[in-house]
Formats: C-alpha cells, sequence, structure tokens
C-alpha cells in the first residue's frame, strides 16, 4: 500500500505537505467507484493509480469489496540475493517501527510475489491490520489485493503513494501507505518491498524519502556484488577453451553483454576486448533475439546446472542467421550468466532452444502447428488439440495435457493466447485460456460466472468470469 503524509516521531517528522483534503477524497472515492462500474475516464486520480485499477478491473478481475487479503500461496524460489534484500529491508523495518510507534504507524516487508514477510508498528495497529490480513503469510500482490502500496511499487521503478480510497479495495480504504520495491540492478526485476502504512492518519512528508534512502543503500550492495559478478564472467570467457577465432561473448542473467572478443563483438555491435564489470555499464547487443535466448537459458540453468544447448539466431550485421552456443556459468550455487559462441549455422545440435531465426519469410519455422512445452529436461512437440487448457501463474504458462501437466515455453497468456487463438482456445478468465473442442459439460455458478468441464472423469473444471461468460456462452452457441 502507499500513503499520504502527516506527523510522526523522531527520524520522520511531522507535515503535512503531501496530505489530501477531504474533498480531495471524495472525488478519489466517487471517480473510484465509477471506474469499477465500467466508467474508463475518470479525472483527479494519479496516473499510476489509474493504471493500477485497469489492471486490476481488466486483467487481474479483483472484487473491488474485497475486505481482506488472501493467504499467500507458495511462491517462487528465492536466490541469494532475495536473501540479502529480505534482511537488509527487515533490519531497516524493525528500526522504522519504533520511529512511527507514535503515528501507530505500520512497517512491512514482502517478497517479490508480494507476500508479507513480517510486519513491525503499534500493538494497535498491528491488530487492526491482522483485519485485513495486512501481516505475515498473506499476499499482497495486485492481482491478489488490488491497488496497494506493495503490489503497485512491485509494477512500478519509484516510490508509490496510496491513500484511503485509491486502493482499489473498499475493505482497505482506512490505510495510508506508502511502498517501494529492491530491484536486482542486473535484470531490474523485483526482490522485494517496504511498506509504511498508517491507519487513517496522514503519513509524514519524510516517509518517501526514507523508503528510497533504504532501497538505495540495498541496492548499492547489490551493484558492489554485481560488479564481482561481472569480473567473474570477464574471468569466464578468458579461461574458455574454444577455437581460434571463435566469436565469443560473455553475457549476464539479463543478455547485457559484459566482453564480447573482436569477432563476437562485431556481430554483436558492442565495444571489443574492453571489459564492463558494473551492470550501468554493460551493453545491449544489437542482435535482438539474444535476449529472450538469455532469459529462456537462464531458466533452463537454473533447473539443471549441467544443461547447455544452442539455437539459431539472425545477426542484422550479417544479414543470416548463425548458430549460437549458450553454456551457463556458475559461481557456486549462483548462476552469474552465460558465454555465448558463435558458428556457421549447419549445427547439428541447433535445435536445442527455441530461438529466432530471422524476419526473412525464407527462413525455416519448422513446427509452426506446435506448441513447445517443457517437461523435466526435454522440450515436447504438443498438437494443440492435445491440450484442454491453459493456466498463468505470474509469468509462467501451464499446460494441462493429454500428456500431462507441462510448463510453456511461452512467457504470459497473452501470447499463447494469439498464437492459439485461429485453433479454438478462448481466453475465460484472466488467467486461464481453453480449448473449446475438448470442453465436455458446463456448470452454472455463482452470480452469472459459469464452469467448464474438459475431464468429467476428474471433475476438472476452468472457471469463467462474469466478464467472460457472454462470449463463452456465444462460442459454445449457448
Amino acid at each position: 500500500m502507499n500513503g499520504a503524509k502527516g506527523r510522526t516521531n523522531g527520524a520522520l517528522p511531522a507535515t503535512n505537505g503531501a496530505a489530501l483534503s477531504d474533498g480531495d477524497l471524495e472525488q478519489i472515492a466517487t471517480a473510484r467507484e465509477r471506474f469499477a462500474a465500467g466508467v474508463d475516464t475518470v479525472h483527479g486520480v494519479q496516473p499510476e493509480i489509474l493504471l493500477s485499477w485497469y489492471r486490476c478491473r481488466e486483467e487481474y478481475e479483483v472484487d473491488p469489496d474485497l475486505q481482506r487479503a488472501p493467504a499467500a500461496a507458495e511462491g517462487s524460489a528465492h536466490s541469494m540475493e532475495h536473501d540479502v534484500v529480505f534482511a537488509e529491508l527487515g533490519g531497516s523495518a524493525a528500526r522504522a517501527g519504533g520511529e512511527v510507534d507514535g503515528l501507530d504507524g505500520l512497517v512491512t516487508v514482502a517478497d517479490a510475489d508480494g507476500h508479507v514477510l513480517a510486519s513491525w508498528g503499534s500493538r494497535r495497529v498491528l491488530r487492526l491490520a491482522a483485519d485485513s490480513n495486512l501481516a505475515a503469510w498473506s499476499a499482497w500482490s495486485e492481482w491478489a489485493s488490488g491497488t496497494n502500496g506493495t503490489g503497485t511499487a512491485l509494477h512500478t521503478q519509484r516510490p508509490v503513494l496510496v491513500r484511503g480510497p485509491e486502493h482499489w479495495c473498499r475493505g482497505f480504504h482506512p490505510w495510508m501507505c506508502a511502498g517501494i520495491a529492491v530491484r536486482d540492478v542486473v535484470t531490474r526485476d523485483p526482490l522485494g518491498a517496504l511498506e509504511i502504512s498508517c491507519w487513517q492518519t496522514p503519513l509524514s512528508d519524510a516517509v518517501l524519502p526514507w523508503l528510497q534512502r533504504v532501497a538505495a543503500a540495498t541496492e548499492a550492495k547489490l551493484r558492489q556484488r554485481a560488479h564481482h559478478t561481472g569480473t567473474l564472467l570477464a574471468a569466464a570467457l578468458a579461461d574458455a577453451r574454444m577455437a581460434p577465432a571463435t566469436p565469443l561473448a560473455a553475457v549476464d542473467t539479463a543478455g547485457k553483454v559484459v566482453l564480447a572478443n573482436g569477432e563476437a563483438a562485431v556481430l554483436l555491435g558492442t565495444a571489443a576486448d574492453t571489459p564492463a564489470y558494473a551492470p550501468a555499464q554493460r551493453w545491449t547487443p544489437q542482435v535482438r533475439a539474444l535476449t529472450p535466448l538469455v532469459h529462456r537459458a537462464t531458466e533452463r540453468a537454473r533447473q539443471d546446472r549441467c544443461w547447455s544447448g544452442s539455437t539459431l539466431v539472425y545477426v542484422p550485421f550479417l544479414d543470416a542467421p548463425l548458430s549460437v552456443s549458450v553454456r551457463p556459468v556458475f559461481h557456486g550455487a549462483q548462476l552469474l550468466g552465460a558465454l555465448l559462441a558463435f558458428g556457421p549455422p549447419d549445427r547439428p545440435d541447433s535445435a536445442d532452444l527455441p530461438g529466432e531465426p530471422g524476419p526473412r519469410p525464407s527462413d525455416p519455422r519448422p513446427h509452426r502447428n506446435r506448441v513447445i512445452a517443457l517437461r523435466d529436461d526435454h522440450w515436447v512437440l504438443l498438437d494443440p488439440r492435445e491440450i484442454r487448457f491453459a493456466e498463468v501463474d505470474h509469468n509462467d504458462v501451464w499446460l494441462t495435457t493429454d500428456q500431462g501437466r507441462l510448463l510453456a515455453a511461452a512467457r504470459g497468456l497473452d501470447r499463447l493466447e494469439q498464437d492459439l487463438v485461429d485453433k479454438g482456445f478462448l481466453r475465460v478468465h484472466r488467467r486461464f485460456l481453453v480449448n473449446l473442442g475438448r470442453v465436455r459439460e458446463i456448470e452454472p455458478g455463482f452470480k452469472g460466472t459459469l464452469f467448464l468441464a474438459t475431464d468429467t472423469r476428474v471433475h476438472e473444471t476452468v472457471p469463467v468470469s462474469r466478464r467472460h461468460a457472454p462470449s463463452v456462452r456465444q462460442a459454445l452457441g449457448l
């Protein structure tokens, strides 16, 4: 959550410079009611709040009358960077808990999934927060609890304020909150979030600067670590045993180039033989396909440390595809990045990774009508007819198929929907895409919702939201 500003003790002095008047709060409350009812144009609302409302209404379909945050589900695995961030933020939050005690304030630390890990503050506000599930083991991502300081901060690159009726869910309107995300200095993905909240009381003007200082100090330590990993990547390239004149580059987990030899630098459009240890100094390669390739390779390497692979990528400098081999680089248990070795396009193992041969119509694109999925360390080529439905979990898409539950190679349900829209698939919920040809039964739900049964033997059903119910009825001829 986020907040306006008011008075506080100690290091957080009292001012009301950013507090909203009663008239402002009433205007925002009216705008929220109109927006929740379906109106798209409202006035007097911060742009970042309005964008969050759009996500909550259109993408996440969060109930605007929600009173309590849901319990947190199992999140993604945490790296050492996450653990360092949690420890740093926890120490800062524990100290700030005493500073905001006179304000009846609350300081919370959450992970990158918006799951609250711990809270500090006055006993009274801890009890009030517990009534809203603003406590450990609760989910405060936007998709779970609407616009709030923690969840909305994870979507933005700067601290955010969420005041009273700016919260999407009515049950959280008494809160005034401010939040900030700490991000990976290489990938800029969020690692955790810090939030200060007050019950029916404006926050101090010092809150946002304090949040920024804490986040900056934590990210400064991450930058020191990332500089060290840059030197290790450069050393890995220097130690690589490759044939002379092989184009070779070391890239971080974001696909940025740390070091490239002369042959690779020409292909990538970067400086040659000049290491860039610091994240801010690293180069973006001029080969468009490399960034998603490195992202996918990073996921594979984290699942299997012994994995390596290769594929074809289109190189603009040559106006032709080249083979690129990918070898992950580890330091202990930490994945630092990868070494990329370029070669001729006729390598026999060039199908280990999904690549992007290039935009030319004559380029081969095998298996256009197949869906690529992952089972353990194997790629599975699926006929769309084998897929009953797809479900998104953050950016991961899980396919329920005749071959079991598989992880799709595509990232995000929107992309998969584009690939399958002409194959009889329909979006029925913000989280579900269904193969209409595999629907066996239709069950009515609460207030106009539906449930589609795709396997009646095990009562396998997919929810249809009220917003999508009319299109589903039309598509099925009901």
